[in-house]
């Protein structure tokens, strides 16, 4: 059984590797309900998933699913300390958390473009990832880890990208970056980083001459004042030595 499981598995993993770009390491996706499954069968998830896929593995959750936990209460306890080890995945739900469902959903929308798995219990939340192609789904049955196959939405969608029909997101994502390579499309953080190098503001030398001119100010007022110091005593001089001469 365990061999006829691993080649299961490898025939799943070659489904996804060629066609949607998934590869190790393998980064899934846990929510509570699996990692509570996972403690009632015993399985060492970090031992077992590498040995099951046959390749590297990343254990990941989310901050929600951290803070589901922690409501349920002592039940789950024992999922919580599980989840805690598992390396933590920045979601959206920054300011207000939500259920751990929502938000494993959320990080595998718009293509699933990190490759995750999801590993999960929850029979509403495997429906709703099986209706988004690419995203390999994993949950446990009678004690042991299954990669389920590829869903029929999955399946179809490839069937499009062969007819030519679609074109999947992988195949963006690479022809991209031989765009960005050859020069045909213009790197915007390239522009940014162009704009951010530069030199020294031309109007702050402006303002430095201003300030210059301004010192000279109290100099050339003090001159003024000066001369009409001197104009005023003049006339004054001229009037005594007529007196005087009169």
């Amino acid at each position: 059984m365990k061999i006829t499981r691993q080649k299961h598995a490898k025939k799943h993993l070659g489904f996804f590797r060629n066609n949607f770009g998934v590869r190790e390491p393998y980064q899934i996706l846990l929510d509570g309900t699996f990692c509570q499954a996972a403690l009632r069968g015993r399985i060492q998830l970090r031992e077992q998933l590498p040995r099951y896929l046959m390749g590297e593995t990343q254990l990941c959750t989310t901050r929600c699913v951290l803070k589901e936990l922690e409501t349920l209460g002592k039940e789950l306890y024992g999922a919580k300390l599980i989840a805690q080890k598992c390396q933590v995945r920045n979601c959206r739900h920054f300011k207000s958390a939500v259920s751990g469902s929502e938000c494993l959903l959320s990080m595998v929308e718009e293509g699933n473009p990190h490759h995750y798995f999801v590993a999960t219990q929850d029979q509403n939340l495997s429906v709703k990832v099986k209706k988004s192609p690419g995203i390999p789904l994993m949950f446990i049955i009678q004690n042991t880890i299954v990669l389920d196959k590829p869903s029929p939405r999955t399946v179809a969608f490839v069937k499009a990208v062969e007819s030519g029909q679609l074109v999947s997101v992988h195949e963006k994502q690479s022809i991209k970056q031989l765009k960005e390579e050859q020069g045909l499309v213009r790197n915007p953080e390239r522009r940014r980083r162009r704009k951010k190098v530069g030199g020294p503001n031309p109007l702050s030398c402006l303002k430095k001459k201003k300030k210059a001119q301004d010192t000279k100010s109290p100099a050339s007022e003090k001159k003024r004042r000066r001369k009409r110091i001197r104009n005023r005593s003049t006339p004054k001089v001229l009037s005594e030595q007529q007196g005087v001469e009169g």
